[in-house]
Order: C-alpha cells, then structure tokens, then sequence
C-alpha cells in the first residue's frame, strides 16, 4: 500500500462550516491518507480552532504546523511540504470537497504511472451546495498536450493536484507569486522535465461565488498577470509573440465588469 500525505493551507477568512467540509471530504476517502498536514497560515478564528482541536481528537494523522504571522499559499505550502513524510503529497483546498474515490483513483495512478510528476483532474464548480454546479472545469489529458496547454493557460487544476514530493523541491518548491504559485510551479517542473496529466473525469467539488469572479478581476490583478507572462517569456517558456498575445487577451478580460467576466471564466479563462 502507498503511503502519501494530504497538504492544506489554512487562514482566518475561511469558513468553518465549510473548512469541516472539506475535511469530512478527506476523513472519508475510500482510500484514507496516512498523514495530513494541516499548515495554520497566521493567528485562526477561535471557531476554526475548535474544529482543528475537534478532528484532531478524533483523528490523530491531522498534524497542525503554526505560522506566527500569515505568509501567503506559496510559502505556506513550502513550509507544509518540510512537514510531509511521504513522498506522494495530495493538494487540498479547505473549502472544498473531493469526492469518495479521489485518493483511490489518483493513487493507483501514480503507482502505475512512475513516470509522471504530478496528476490533477476535472473539477465540478458550484455554488453554496455541490447540488449546484455552475461550470465543469475540463483540462488536456497527456503531458504532450499539457506543454502546449500551459503556454497559454493553467495546464492543472491546483485544488485537485497529487503530485511527487521530491519532483516539486527538485523544481524549486512553491515560489513567492501571488495569485500564481501553482501554475509557476507546474511551468518549472515541465521545463526541469517532468510530466504533467489530468485524469479525464471530475474528482473535486470546487466551491465558487460572484466575489471569486471580482477577486480575479481589476487593474492590480491585469497587471500581476501581465508581470507573470513576462516572466515565462524570461524563463524561456514562451515565445515574446505568446506573451504579447496572453497578455493582450488575458488583460482585457481581467479589466472588463465583473459579470461579463464571471461568463468568460466559467467558459474559457479557469485562470
């Protein structure tokens, strides 16, 4: 049997009905975790503390590593990384909800895949219940495919990720990119040559709003995207004819109203 660590990132906002969800979610897995880390991002609500303790009572593989002050997803997640004793790490938000079989099915695909690096799937978007799903987010399935996918956009689904430790730290870890971390990293892995897949079925409940749309919206997020496009051309990923156009597309979509922006999402951005 495969022994793998489940990474989660959590902070003050989040919601403590929603983040026992989500580790309901993990806690009853056909196939269960053996370790999860749980990475305290910054002083919590005494609401999430309490469902920390709860579960911890109940299930002694939730370890809680403290941060004094909140550092962001990407340093987070690094410092949850030097936490996970195995080398197979399954990505998890803590608002959302994997469904039954997730761990079961990305884990045997790992074991039979030795060659690839990090696995995601489909997402199903919804909002306020997983009886309401509003989008499917759908990706490229083959490592082939996904090279060329991520030249232009996200080539995994971050919420739904299992990837190989040592594959991750070999690229660099997690960097300091707000609102990119996760594509960044996929980006450096592909170019340290490893392999990317997305298994071609939904695996994850993926909990939206409206604000996730106005979150991803505005100058200040446009020109963080633009910045980051600059860099894949830096980094030698795309070519400058690439970045002109990704920046061209992306940043109008970024600066247009919110709902004509939510449309374009569901549709064809999925950042």
């Amino acid at each position: 049997m495969t022994h793998f660590s489940v990474l989660l990132s959590i902070y003050y906002k989040e919601s403590p009905t929603n983040f026992t969800q989500a580790l309901k979610s993990i806690l009853e897995q056909t196939l269960q975790p053996t370790e999860i880390i749980l990475i305290k991002d910054g002083t919590l609500t005494s609401e999430l503390e309490e469902v920390i303790v709860k579960f911890q009572k109940k299930y002694p593989i939730i370890y809680s590593i403290n941060l004094s002050t909140n550092q962001g997803l990407g340093k987070a997640l690094n410092e949850g990384l030097r936490h996970c004793t195995y080398d197979i790490v399954a990505r998890m938000d803590t608002d959302d909800i994997a469904l039954p079989d997730r761990f079961e099915k990305q884990v045997d695909f790992m074991e039979n895949h030795p060659e690839i690096d990090a696995c995601s799937a489909w997402i199903d978007e919804f909002i306020d219940s997983p009886n309401n799903i509003i989008s499917r987010r759908t990706l490229p399935e083959t490592p082939e495919e996904l090279y060329k996918f991520g030249k232009s956009r996200n080539p995994l689904n971050h919420p739904a990720v299992m990837f190989r430790k040592s594959a991750v730290i070999k690229a660099g870890g997690y960097q300091h990119f707000p609102l990119f971390e996760d594509y960044y990293l996929w980006v450096r892995m592909i170019m340290n040559g490893s392999k990317l897949y997305n298994l071609q079925e939904p695996l994850l409940y993926f909990r939206s709003s409206t604000e996730m749309y106005k979150r991803r919206g505005g100058l200040k997020y446009a020109l963080t995207e633009i910045k980051f496009q600059i860099l894949l051309y830096k980094i030698g990923y795309i070519s400058f004819y690439q970045m002109l156009k990704n920046c061209c597309t992306r940043f109008i979509a970024r600066i247009i109203p919110n709902q004509l922006r939510g449309f374009l999402y569901k549709r064809i951005l999925h950042k």
